[in-house]
Formats: structure tokens, sequence, C-alpha cells
């Protein structure tokens, strides 16, 4: 046995034969590349050497390698005294006008140090009367003429703001760098949302740029009283984030557990929102989402207005909204807008279709093997004439149609545009009619299946929607193996998980479990807006009222006046 287990090793398992060395040992390397080498540290500080500092850059930038890095020496002229100076950036974030003619042009042309008003006359010779000055502020206070320029003392501060877009200015003798913002990377504009699409409501949405996203929630929400604080994630990438807020609503213990988790992530790198969400969700083996993930600027501001905290990403145009709670992802953002008979009308539609969804194949499942009685006569002989002809039984049937419909779905997604839809249509039909003519289907079996499909799309949330198309299948191997029995005591367990799910403290069913006021605009059944007066208990905000208990004041006094003239 043991010599069949070898040979079977010999034959599949790779070994590699040959250990290979790819660094070079120190009597390859060059005087340069040692010297480099010690001088190299990933947190040092600043020279007052400039050849120092040229070195230490070209290191850290592998400037023999990277053919964006920009290192432009010239010099500078101050009251008579020359300094060697140095720029770097990367082409392609700068602006090369901006860095033209806001950086270079003042620094290397003539200044009110070096004009012909220092000139002085002494037995009819002229000569400039050099004066003291402190370089750095002089450089700093009449040499930039920029709005944002900050003083740095180490590399590690340099190499964050040139990454991100600015340049950074060394001059000799001065052991700190000039950081100016000149950014001229090109992004996308601001256009309408993709996803959360709506009728009546804003048609703006996030982009990947963060200080645009963060521009937007200044513009919305006209107060001072919003907090926007700047971190980063990633040991390598350095991502920037943006923690926004409402200071004088949101919870303090709750800014402080958002803030506690963001900077306890100890990763190489972050590309997106949906990994720092799935860094910091509380029980990453659930599959229903614990945290909003909007690309909507006003359903933002909807809930940083409620007490919430949103959380922007550079690079990724979608905001997460923590806490999370169940019924937020069975909400539009369209529901505020509308009346709220129409919005409530809107979300009985939507219960009806989660339930069709999430348990509707189960139960048909459930019902053929066990449950036929609960079927009437004449639909259960129509049920019986149409699989007459189909040789495969019912949980065949349905996991091959369910199955067909997820990758018809996902192939729509990935096709090019223009056709995709197109594509996801017709291999629906043809599909479909191919199937029940071969007699591998019944029909009854393709309208399910359809039905399914078309309420999972009623769903607002992505993640939800995934997350209900996964526990679809296990409702319908429940139903399969225990009927009805089986599907409720899946529903039981479910239930009895999320009730214990917590979402950065607050009870996943809040605010029906446990039961608090439900006159908010968190409710599921909303009220009319002159009624939602207080704000989510769960949140446990700093200002619990929203508004006075009589907000329409005009109407008030429509009404006195009347009662006076009766």
């Amino acid at each position: 046995m043991s010599n069949l287990k070898d040979k079977l090793k010999e034959l599949f398992l790779y070994v590699p034969t040959e250990k290979y060395d790819f660094i070079l040992s120190e009597n390859n390397a060059t005087p340069n590349d040692k010297d480099l080498s010690t001088t190299f540290l990933p947190d040092a500080e600043i020279f007052s050497s400039l050849a120092k500092n040229y070195d230490y850059l070209k290191v850290q930038y592998n400037s023999l390698i990277n053919s964006d890095i920009i290192l432009r020496p010239f010099v500078i002229n101050i009251c008579g005294k020359t300094y060697n100076a140095l720029l770097i950036g990367i082409d392609g974030m700068i602006s090369s006008p901006l860095v033209n003619n806001f950086l270079l042009r003042p620094l290397m042309g003539t200044n009110s140090c070096n004009n012909n008003k220092n000139l002085r006359t002494k037995n009819g010779i002229e000569f400039k009367k050099i004066k003291k000055v402190n370089v750095a502020d002089y450089i700093f206070d009449k040499l930039l003429p920029q709005n944002t320029v900050k003083k740095v003392s180490k590399f590690s501060e340099v190499s964050n703001s040139v990454n991100s877009g600015d340049c950074a200015l060394f001059v000799d003798t001065l052991n700190i760098a000039f950081v100016v913002d000149v950014k001229g990377f090109e992004s996308r504009g601001i256009d309408s949302p993709k996803n959360e699409i709506v009728v009546r409501g804003s048609q703006e949405a996030f982009v990947e740029k963060l200080r645009t996203n963060t521009s937007i929630l200044r513009r919305l929400i006209n107060s001072p009283e919003l907090i926007i604080e700047n971190s980063s994630i990633g040991n390598i990438s350095e991502t920037k984030i943006a923690i926004c807020y409402m200071k004088n609503i949101a919870n303090s213990s709750l800014i402080a557990e958002v803030k506690y988790r963001l900077n306890n992530i100890d990763v190489d790198y972050i590309i997106s929102s949906g990994n720092v969400e799935q860094l910091i969700q509380d029980n990453s083996k659930v599959a229903f989402p614990q945290m909003i993930s909007t690309e909507r600027p006003d359903k933002a501001v909807n809930h940083l207005l409620e007490g919430r905290i949103a959380i922007l990403v550079n690079g990724s145009p979608y905001c997460l909204i923590v806490p999370g709670v169940f019924i937020d992802f069975l909400s539009s953002p369209e529901d505020l807008n509308l009346k709220h008979q129409y919005s409530n009308l809107l979300k009985i539609i939507r219960f009806i279709a989660t339930f069709i969804t999430l348990f509707l194949p189960g139960v048909y499942v459930a019902i053929m093997y066990y449950h036929t009685e609960l079927v009437p006569t004449p639909l259960l002989f129509t049920i019986a004439a149409s699989r007459n002809s189909v040789p495969f039984p019912i949980i065949f049937e349905i996991l091959l149609m369910e199955i067909s419909f997820e990758l018809i779905r996902e192939a729509g997604l990935r096709i090019p545009t223009p056709i995709g839809p197109t594509i996801g249509i017709i291999g629906a039909l043809v599909l479909g009619d191919a199937a029940v003519s071969a007699n591998l289907v019944s029909p009854v079996l393709i309208v399910i299946v359809a039905l399914t499909g078309l309420c999972s799309f009623a769903i607002p949330d992505f993640s939800l929607n995934f997350t209900f198309r996964i526990y679809k299948f296990l409702y319908i191997f429940l139903g399969y193996i225990a009927g009805l029995l089986g599907i409720a005591a899946g529903l039981f367990v479910q239930v009895t998980i999320l009730c214990n799910l917590r979402s950065f403290g607050a009870s996943y069913f809040a605010p029906y479990a446990p039961m608090t006021n439900l006159k908010t605009s968190v409710s599921y059944f909303i009220h009319p807006i002159w009624k939602r007066e207080h704000r989510s208990d769960f949140l446990n905000t700093k200002r619990p009222i929203e508004q006075p208990h009589i907000s329409m004041k005009w109407h008030m006094e429509k009404n006195d006046n009347k009662n006076q003239k009766g």
C-alpha cells in the first residue's frame, strides 16, 4: 500500500528538483547599492542635506525603474543666497499647469527679497543688502501661492502625500519638506445611480474619488456638526477612508466602536468598501448583510441624520453605513420621498415578493412529496397530467431549472451591456420552452421558477437578494427531506440566529425584537412624516427627538383661526 502511495506521489505530486535563489550576494552589490540600502528606513526623518534626501527618494521610489516618478532639481534664490531644491511628484496624478504656474514659477522667479528695492549705494557703488530670513518660513509664507501647503518631517508622510497626487518640495539645509496639493488625475464625474434607481429622488451617485464624495455630503448637510475624519487602512496600499457622522446626534460609544474596528485592521491592502465591510462586520459566518451599502448620497444623508455612521473608501463608489438592521435591506431609497400610503403599498408587495423568493420552491417540493392533500383536487390532477411524461423526480426538475435560471442571470450580467438583457430574455424563453417540449420539466415548474426569479428582483438590496438566493436552495432540500415540518424547523433556527445577531451593538431585528418605538423612519410600515417625532431607540442618539410634536404649525394656525371665527 505504501509503495502505491509513493508511486502516485511521484506521478501527480510536483516536487521541485532545484532550489533557485534570486537574492544577490553582498559581493555582487555595487558600493552605491550598499550605501543606499543602509540609509533607507521606512519611517526615517528627513535629512538636512538635499543630496541624502535625493538618494533616499531614488531608492524609495525606484526611480531607475519607474517611468512615472518625477524628480526635478532646481535652484531657489532667496535674498541673494542660492539654495538647491528638489521637487518630487508622480506623472499622471499631478497637474502640470499647477506645478509650472504655482510652484516652479514662484520658486525659480524673482521674489520680493531679490528685487531692486534692496539695492543700496555707498561711495557711488551699488550693493545689495542681504537680509537674514528664516528660509522655511519665507518659502511657506511668500513663495508657495497654494491654498493647501503643509510641512512634514518624515519620509512616510511625504510618500503618503505623493502617492495621493501631491508634490513634495525639498530644500537644502532644511530637515522638513513642503507638501503641496496639486492633484490633477482623471476621475469619473458625478453620474446617476446605476443599481439603486428611483423615480422621485436625487439623481446623483457617489464616485471613486474620496474628496468628491465628502464634498457631496457637505453640500447636502449644511451644518458644521458634520464631522469627517480621515484615516488609512493597509500596510502597503494605505487606502484612504473617511468616517462621517453628526457630532450632535450620533452616539459617542458607536463612534468609538467604529474607529476601534477600523484602526485595528492589519492587512496589506484594501481595494474597495466590500473589503472593509467583511473586516469589520460582527459575524462573518452569517450570510445576511450587516451593514448598509449604498451608492446614493441622499440615502447616506438620511442615515447620518438618524444618528448612524457612514464610511467612505477611496476608489469605491459605495458608502458603508453602520449599524444596519434587517428592515433597512427591505427598504428602498424612494420610500421616504413618497406619501406613506404609496410607500406602504410598495412595502407590502415587497414583503410578499420576499416570502415567495425564499419559500415558494421549497413549499412546492414539500407539498408534492408529503402534503398533496393541501392542493385542490382539480389543480392536483392538472399537475399530475403535466408531469405524466416527465421521467425525472420533482427535486431534480426544480434544481435543474433553478440552477439554469442562476446561470442565465449571471451570464446576462457578464455579457456586454448592449446584448446582455437580450441574451437573458431569449435564453430563458428558449430554454424553458425547449425543456417543456422535451418533457424534461413540467410547465407548472417553469411558472414557479419564473415567479421566484421575478420576485427576487423586487428585493431592493443586492446583498439580501444574494442571501435569499442561497437560502432558497436550503429550504428546497429541507422541504425534500421533511416537508413543511423541515421548512418550519429551518425557519425557526434561522430566526433564532438572526435574533441573536448584532450589528455594532444594535439588534438585527430592531425595532421589532426587542419592540421599541415604531413611529420612526426605520419601522417597516412608515407613518406620515409629521408623526415621525423620534429617532430610533436602538441607536441611542444624543438627540432622540427628531421634530416637535406639532411640526406643521401653519396647519394649527389655520385651525385656530377657523375656531375663532366660528
